[in-house]
């Protein structure tokens, strides 16, 4: 059994969403099918999603959205009408609609995330009928029916370790072709609760994992997963075969735009395997992530880059002497609710590495305070404007010299490295270059390694 997710560019018009139905009809072992809402039809298009978010502001302003609603059921109208499906599932979503723009608004959390979890819910609706207007036995699952239930944390909702043996046993056995919708599910109490955006890959990973799917396909507008940023590094060509799980998640983190992070911990974790591939081209084989595949040593297998950090660097003489200064410095963040992606030490210093949006100017001037009054450093610095830039393969392992040839690349390229860490697993390194230098750091080992 294949789970198959379909992203918003891939339900973003009719067109789109009959080949959807082509490349599922054309492979029978494919049983279930997640959608996310219609996304961009051109580069100054709206995605559906932000259409709704639009329309749900002006509702809890108290203003008026009939326009805004308009548009959204247009997005759908249009879709409906180039595909020949009856007026009626149209109409049906403009009932849903309105339904949720009259519903309570006393919680702004559980309002918003009722609003934006239509795009995905009304999109699965559609795409059931095109199915059944192909003659193929699909029907559309609600997320609710099938056991989905997820914690109460309004738009960054996570899954509840029970929902897996209902979605199991919900979905397994189906006899028709599922139609799911990605993106929400709800809680215990029957609120609807969203996961991050981009949440309806992992929606997809979920119910692989459920399933116990052969194979987890993630459909997207990319012939395969890239070794780089194309925006970048323009000059490449070749996409990635192979790559496994430990790469994907390095690599998302840093910045790869193709899987959202969090996406790929279900399937991970059930040993599912997960093929990215391109509505558009499916007849390419796309890039699988599995648990472990043949490396050669020395190879690396991507380049990911990312902006948006800040450094705090602690100095103080024999601050390695002094025991729990780590723990007391992380937990002032933690008090702080600023979580940290990065520490590279020395015997008398220290940088934490977090990333802007989470640490505001008033959030830097409390956490810089209680750093002089409780550890009494020599110097706190906070340095914003840091790009991180991550290479990633498990050819690293074990391997003489690749950190030489990284940083020989850079100085080469006229780079300073501000920072620079190794984890403890080798498959990856870690630089920390001013966000200015990011693309010429990029472009300098991407020619050093590939």
């Amino acid at each position: 059994m294949k789970v198959c997710k379909f992203g918003g560019t891939s339900v973003a018009n009719a067109e789109q969403v009959a080949k959807i139905v082509d490349i599922v009809l054309a492979d029978p072992s494919r049983r279930i099918v997640v959608v996310s809402a219609p996304g961009k039809r051109t580069k100054s298009d709206a995605k559906v999603t932000d259409l709704l978010i639009a329309c749900a502001e002006l509702a809890l302003a108290d203003k008026d959205c009939e326009s805004a609603l308009a548009a959204i059921v247009e997005r759908y109208a249009e879709i409906q009408r180039d595909l020949g499906l009856p007026v009626g599932i149209t109409a049906e979503i403009e009932k849903d609609l309105r339904f949720r723009l009259a519903g309570d608004k006393s919680h702004r959390g559980i309002f918003m995330d009722c609003m934006k979890a239509a795009g995905e819910d009304n999109s699965a609706k559609l795409v059931a009928q095109a199915f059944q207007s192909r003659g193929a036995r699909a029907v559309y699952v609600n997320p609710h029916d099938a056991g989905m239930y997820l914690t109460s944390d309004y738009g960054n909702a996570q899954l509840l370790d029970e929902s897996y043996q209902y979605l199991a046993k919900t979905l397994r056995d189906h006899e028709e072709l599922v139609i799911f919708p990605g993106f929400f599910g709800y809680t215990k109490d029957g609120k609807v609760a969203t996961f991050p955006r981009g949440g309806s890959d992992i929606t997809g990973s979920i119910l692989a994992a459920a399933v116990k799917a052969d194979v987890y396909e993630n459909f997207t507008d990319v012939d395969s997963v890239y070794p780089v940023d194309p925006r970048l590094v323009p000059e490449v060509k070749s996409g990635i075969a192979a790559m496994t799980y430990r790469e994907m998640r390095e690599l998302s983190y840093a910045g790869f735009g193709v899987f959202h992070d969090e996406a790929v911990i279900p399937a991970v974790k059930a040993g599912v395997p997960i093929n990215v591939r391109n509505t558009n081209r499916p007849e390419e084989p796309g890039t699988m992530i599995v648990q472990s595949r043949r490396v050669l040593a020395g190879s690396v297998v991507g380049i990911a880059s990312d902006d948006g950090f800040c450094n705090i660097f602690v100095d103080k003489y024999m601050m390695n002497r002094e025991v729990g200064f780590g723990r007391h410095l992380l937990q002032i963040l933690e008090w702080e609710g600023v979580s940290y992606e990065h520490m590279p030490s020395g015997i008398d210093n220290v940088s934490v590495v977090i990333r802007d949006r989470n640490f505001s100017p008033e959030c830097e001037r409390r956490v810089v305070e209680r750093i002089k009054r409780d550890l009494n450093p020599d110097a706190v610095l906070v340095e914003r404007g840091y790009a991180l830039v991550m290479v990633v393969g498990e050819g690293l392992y074990y391997t003489v010299g690749m950190a030489s040839k990284a940083t020989r690349a850079l100085s080469d390229a006229g780079v300073n490295i501000e920072m620079m860490n190794q984890g403890s697993s080798e498959i990856s390194m870690m630089f920390g270059v001013k966000a200015e230098q990011r693309a010429k750091a990029v472009q300098a080992l991407y020619k050093a390694f590939f």
